[in-house]
């Protein structure tokens, strides 16, 4: 080979050694032990948009007979931080929802570690109130499943709903003509006739499918979104400010008074449908939504949406 030749090849840089492999049973004892303190965390802890959103509306709650309850709401979650106990002494059903890229390396162990952490999370965290029946098993999960093709990252939703939140929800099939102002009556005499039970003021989610069971699973997941953020399509975003604004003074506010605010957010999540088929789902949360989105890495780094900042 000439001087000149040689002196223009291409450098031979150094290969990097290949990563050592994932100890497996290691990386899944790590990942149990971060989906516990997780879970853990928001029991005790409302994310930073409900928080912010509370005291909103605290600022504004000046006129008795809903003077005061906001207040009182911040009262009570100091009195359950000080001691690290839950924000409601109702531990909920906690609904889990897991979109899981095909590159996550624990993917195949989710489900079983989900499963066991809720049941050693719900015994160690207050201990909470024990209200399941009719189970099949002790502190059953039920987990929501999303696969991404071409992602190696993994995000858990959790929210845990009491018993009481469950008392407006609903769902059905509505005329094909009825419209959004059907679709807005129809969750505005839901929310109005039963939303007291629920702890105003309260999150509203609202599902449009096809099905009544695909709007209702669209309505719970609408209470995922953080609370300002808003549809994309236009004309659902409208929907949702229509619904906020109605439902914001149906006469179910904070402590079961008459007056102050009834709702904190209404969200709206959609999909396709058919022409003849309006299905329609309502979903609530009570003024202490208990909800937080962690997401992981494939090298189990962390992060809280919900709850900037923290570190668990």
């Amino acid at each position: 080979m000439s001087t000149v030749a040689a002196d223009c090849a291409a450098p031979v840089w150094p290969v990097p050694a290949p990563a050592a492999p994932l100890d497996r049973q290691q990386a899944a004892k790590a990942l149990s032990d971060l989906v516990a303190r997780f879970i853990g965390y928001v029991g005790r802890r409302l994310p930073q948009d409900v928080l912010d959103r509370l005291a909103e509306l605290r600022a504004r709650d000046e006129a008795p007979p809903a003077g005061g309850a906001g207040e009182a709401m911040f009262e009570t979650l100091d009195a359950a931080d000080r001691p690290d106990r839950l924000c409601c002494q109702d531990s909920g059903a906690l609904r889990v929802f897991v979109r899981a890229g095909a590159g996550f390396p624990l993917r195949g162990e989710l489900e079983g570690i989900l499963g066991a952490v809720v049941r050693e999370a719900r015994r160690e965290a207050a201990p909470p109130r024990h209200d399941a029946v009719e189970a099949a098993g002790p502190d059953p999960v039920w987990i929501e499943w999303e696969f991404v093709p071409d992602d190696d990252r993994c995000t858990i939703d959790v929210c845990m709903a009491g018993g009481e939140c469950s008392v407006p929800a609903s769902a059905r099939i509505l005329a094909s003509a009825a419209g959004d102002e059907g679709v807005a009556q129809f969750v505005l005499d839901g929310v109005a006739s039963c939303g007291m039970n629920a702890c105003p003021p309260l999150q509203v989610g609202v599902g449009l499918s096809s099905s009544a069971e695909s709007a209702a699973l669209l309505s719970r997941r609408a209470l995922l979104r953080p609370i300002g953020s808003h549809h994309p399509d236009p004309r659902m975003a409208k929907l949702e400010m229509l619904l906020e604004q109605r439902l914001g003074n149906v006469g179910a506010g904070p402590q079961r008074a008459a007056r102050g605010p009834s709702v904190m957010a209404v969200r709206v999540e959609s999909s396709a449908r058919q022409a003849p088929a309006h299905g329609v789902g309502v979903s609530v949360g009570c003024w202490a939504h208990r909800r937080g989105t962690l997401r992981i890495g494939p090298d189990l780094s962390y992060d809280l949406p919900s709850h900037p900042g923290i570190v668990l």
